[in-house]
Formats: C-alpha cells, sequence, structure tokens
C-alpha cells in the first residue's frame, strides 16, 4: 500500500509517494540520494543511522517514513551550512574523531542533539557525561576518546 508523504529534508520540502513499510533510512538513502545516514545493524543497536526528527535523534532504521508525514528531519548533510562545516564537524576533523568514518554521521548528528539538548537544559557536560549521552552511538573503531574531545571542545 502506497502513501504520499510531506518532509521537510535538511531545510528542503519533500512530497513523495512511498510504500507504507519504508523505513525513514530508506526513503533518506533510496528515494532521496543522501546516503549520509548509514544502515548498519537495522535493528537501532548501532547508531550510524542517526538523524534528527523535529530536533530530536532518531535511529532512521526503525522510523517509518509514513509516521513522520510532516516532520523536520536533518541528516549529516544538512549540518554544513554552504560550504561551511559546522563546528562539530570542523571539531571531528581537528581531532581526528573518526578512522573509517562510517559510524561519524550518526555520531556527528547525535553528537548536535546532545549539545543542543545540554544548552536547553543549562548543563554544562564532563567526558563522563557525553560519553553517557552518546552511548547509543557505536564506533567499531575504538575512536571514543577523540570523539568526545571533540564533542567536549564544541560544548565548552
Amino acid at each position: 500500500m502506497d502513501a504520499e508523504i510531506s518532509l521537510r529534508v535538511n531545510g528542503a520540502e519533500q512530497r513523495l509517494t512511498i510504500d507504507t513499510r519504508t523505513t525513514l533510512l530508506d526513503l533518506l538513502r533510496e528515494h532521496l540520494g543522501l546516503t549520509g545516514a548509514k544502515k548498519g545493524c537495522d535493528h537501532g543497536q548501532c547508531g550510524s543511522c542517526t538523524v534528527l526528527i523535529d530536533g530530536r535523534r532518531a535511529n532512521a532504521c526503525l522510523a517509518l517514513a509514513v509516521a513522520h508525514d510532516g516532520a523536520e528531519v536533518l541528516t549529516v548533510e544538512g549540518l554544513a551550512s554552504n560550504e561551511d562545516l559546522s563546528a562539530l564537524q570542523a571539531a571531528f576533523i581537528e581531532r581526528d574523531a573518526f578512522q573509517c568514518g562510517y559510524c561519524t554521521p550518526g555520531q556527528l548528528c547525535s553528537a548536535t542533539a546532545l549539545l543542543d539538548e545540554a544548552r536547553a537544559e543549562g548543563v554544562a557536560l564532563d567526558a563522563e557525561q557525553i560519553r553517557e549521552r552518546m552511548a547509543g552511538n557505536i564506533c567499531r573503531c575504538g575512536a571514543y576518546p577523540n570523539i568526545v574531545a571533540a564533542i567536549a571542545d564544541v560544548a565548552s
């Protein structure tokens, strides 16, 4: 069964007719050509597919696209402003916070939301709090110390 939906993805309105079983991850990758969010475990356990839906972190592999009709979706492709990297993207490069890079898009989206959450709560994050709040994003290469350092740089 097909359904017509409308999403705002990285600031651009998208109107699509999709199968109602289509996940948000498959919509982004297969229908819109946005391949930043990765299909890792496909069970919501690794975080490589993390995107922001209405400003909140979500595993796109578990989110049915039709359930988010009208939502604002931000992917890693939408973090930069024109040619300028976000402060977090620049910090990841500066701190060498990636090795293979497979988890990096999900890490960046999750960290973006983490920083927004901390600002809204008025909380100053230390390394332990960053690790705890990023627990849903797995890095198979073990670049955690550099990921935490990059997030801490931007948080301060």
